[in-house]
């Protein structure tokens, strides 16, 4: 059992939805944390609630699209003079548009905040990794991560090569254990900033996100995976079957998924 007691963790989209409650989970276990992504107003309500809990935290605001802005980010970390423990990569944005009416330019930025970005920000970090006697990383994917699924195609590639990325490193360094958090429907509000094919925002609340699993639940249940360094963690509800059906029954999986609503 991995003890988070006096750790640093960097949490990207630490401000709100699964990275927030992700972080005050981490917060209950004594860690202390180093909270980014946009919305400095959001991550900075999350510091508090950490800091009343009686760890440390720090918040700053971190364009993960922007590679200059990642670089300001290791500064300012580096600047801390701490060594980071735990890395959540969480931070990400969806999609609500069809493949070939989405523009190649969302495709680009939704591959870059939701794999590039984490992929770019871990190698800054790579001398810190490597001499760190052990490292735990969280990389939250999606169960839209194991198979296609309409109105996600640029979503799901993103979530695939989080696997392929991630894993190799984790089989490259033995100081390095990789948990994937792989949730399900989650009742946050990514639905709502999700981009449409000229890159406005979807802007609506989709009623199998309404209905999802409880947010602060999903950061408990993810805060133990991590703990118990389980390599993945299916979070959600009766949505999860469809990893099984995926796994052991294509044409089931086929049948299904033209069915459900993606909304």
């Amino acid at each position: 059992m991995l003890d988070l007691k006096g750790k640093h963790a960097i949490v990207t989209g630490g401000g709100t939805g699964i990275g927030r409650s992700i972080a005050i989970h981490l917060a209950k276990e004594g860690c202390n944390l180093i909270l980014t992504g946009l919305g400095i107003d959001d991550l900075n309500k999350v510091k508090g609630e950490c800091e009343a809990i009686g760890v440390q935290a720090w918040a700053t605001e971190t364009r993960l699209d922007d590679y200059k802005s990642i670089d300001e980010f290791h500064d300012y970390v580096m600047k801390l003079g701490v060594n980071i423990d735990l890395f959540v990569l969480n931070a990400g944005i969806s999609q609500r548009e069809k493949a070939l009416d989405t523009d190649f330019s969302v495709d680009e930025k939704i591959l870059k905040i939701d794999f590039l970005s984490g992929v770019y920000l871990v190698k800054k970090f790579g001398d810190m990794i490597k001499a760190a006697e052990h490292v735990q990383f969280s990389v939250t994917t999606s169960l839209s991560g194991l198979f296609g699924f309409p109105l996600r195609s640029a979503y799901c590639a993103a979530k695939h090569a989080l696997f392929g990325f991630y894993e190799s490193l984790e089989l490259e360094y033995p100081n390095i254990n990789v948990t994937f958090l792989i949730p399900g429907r989650i009742n946050t509000q990514i639905s709502k900033s999700a981009l449409m094919g000229d890159g406005t925002a979807h802007a609506k609340m989709d009623a199998g996100q309404a209905n999802g699993m409880d947010v602060d639940k999903c950061g408990a249940i993810a805060v133990r995976a991590i703990k118990r360094q389980r390599h993945r963690k299916l979070i959600g509800k009766t949505e999860l079957l469809m990893a099984h059906i995926h796994k052991w029954c294509l044409p089931l999986y086929y049948k299904l998924s033209r069915k459900i609503s993606a909304t």
